[in-house]
């Protein structure tokens, strides 16, 4: 912990925070802002009796967080440092450090308010911008404004508008982090449109193994992608000593850690993932990325009224975070299976979910916290209003809000389910 760079500005980011009631991190890639801010606060005076909640996008990602800080405690998680998501809690009565999942913050909110026990709320990998983030910082700023003027508020990324973000915090300060990272040699390998992702993958993965030591981590876009890859490569008479691992949301716990843990007995690892390991995540071993420039993303439809998976491509910052993890833990290389004319052509962020997903949910949540205008609240994107009005048109459908609006008895079980 003491060689990370993050080591560096939390002097800066605790005088910060100790005068003020926000603040902005934003630290390259490799510089250790998940796993070494938050334990650097716990004796601060402001956080006398109080505990930490930091937000992670991701159930591996809190998941890894909270093993990682409980072992550099010399403790097991549960103790000091612990965790919530869906189905899997793990805290106990002196945990002070709570990782938690975007759906689990919601309801720590909506159930308290003024989040009493809580002296610092960290929003990690804000970039990612997914829609209980934007909900979940939304809701802790009008806490913050209402109930709790001492509560800290910490948006840390590696890629995020800065100004932007500080800005909405009331021009709250920002700290810049270098990362610790390996140069990263990147090779273009544009594909014919018609062949299938699959087999390009696969064709890559090969070249990979013949070129480039070390563990291979391949990015596509979703679980299927990912068990066709896995079977192209098994039938593909692969070297001796090379073992797939699937890495992807719905795996179970056992299989996704065995992808993140280091090789044995002298295997070269070949990890097949979706956008789960683009941030927040080492995985020990790997030299070379493979990046397919895919990701699949909700998108709802106006003309349907429902949302639907869409397979899109990255943007440039998502390629850039992709690419970074071939240089976690030395010099590495990263195929990517387009062109550098495809590539200058790609958006420079991914849209905000906020902006093109089903906003039912959200009208949902904001009804159970009180808001029926979502411009009561801040916002870094506000939510669209003809999204917003057809999902305030669903939920009225469906006895979830009466005619004024409001929730109703019957909407305070939908949103608790």
């Amino acid at each position: 912990m003491k060689q990370l760079p993050i080591i560096q500005v939390l002097p800066d980011l605790k005088n910060i925070l100790s005068s003020t009631r926000a603040a902005v991190l934003i630290a390259e890639p490799g510089a250790g802002k998940t796993t070494g801010t938050p334990p650097a606060f716990l004796d601060e005076p402001w956080m006398a009796g109080k505990s930490i909640l930091m937000l992670e996008p991701r159930r591996l990602a809190a998941r890894s967080a909270a093993t990682y800080m409980a072992s550099c405690l010399g403790e097991s998680v549960g103790q000091t440092v612990g965790y919530r998501m869906r189905n899997d809690t793990k805290v106990g009565k002196n945990t002070r450090i709570v990782v938690v999942t975007e759906g689990v913050l919601t309801r720590m909110l909506q159930s308290d308010p003024s989040l009493g026990d809580v002296g610092l709320v960290i929003f990690d990998e804000f970039h990612e911008r997914s829609l209980h983030a934007d909900l979940g910082l939304a809701l802790a700023l009008e806490a913050q404004a209402v109930l709790r003027d001492d509560l800290r508020i910490l948006i840390m990324s590696a890629t995020l508008d800065s100004d932007r973000v500080s800005a909405m915090l009331g021009e709250a300060p920002v700290v810049d982090c270098p990362g610790r990272t390996y140069p990263v040699e990147t090779i273009y390998v544009p594909t014919t449109g018609n062949l299938l992702i699959e087999k390009t993958a696969a064709a890559a993965v090969k070249r990979a193994l013949v070129e480039q030591p070390g563990d291979v981590l391949v990015f596509l876009p979703g679980e299927r992608e990912i068990r066709r890859t896995q079977s192209e490569l098994e039938h593909g008479n692969l070297p001796d000593g090379i073992v797939l691992r699937p890495l992807y949301g719905q795996l179970p716990q056992a299989m996704q850690d065995s992808a993140v843990a280091p090789s044995i007995n002298g295997e070269r690892k070949v990890v097949l993932a979706t956008s789960i390991a683009e941030t927040s995540l080492t995985i020990e071993g790997v030299r070379t990325v493979i990046d397919t420039g895919l990701r699949r993303t909700q998108v709802f439809s106006p003309r349907t009224g429902m949302p639907s998976l869409t397979t899109v491509p990255v943007s440039k910052a998502s390629a850039d975070q992709r690419r970074g993890r071939a240089g976690r833990t030395a010099p590495g290389v990263c195929y990517r299976l387009w062109s550098q004319e495809e590539h200058n052509r790609l958006s420079d962020d991914n849209v905000p979910e906020i902006m093109e997903t089903d906003l039912a949910q959200l009208v949902l949540e904001l009804a159970l916290w009180g808001v029926r205008d979502p411009a009561a609240l801040s916002w870094l994107d506000a939510p669209p209003a003809a999204p917003y009005a057809q999902g305030t048109a669903l939920l009225s459908q469906l006895g979830a809000l009466d005619a004024g609006g409001a929730i109703t008895p019957h909407g305070r079980s939908m949103a608790a389910l």
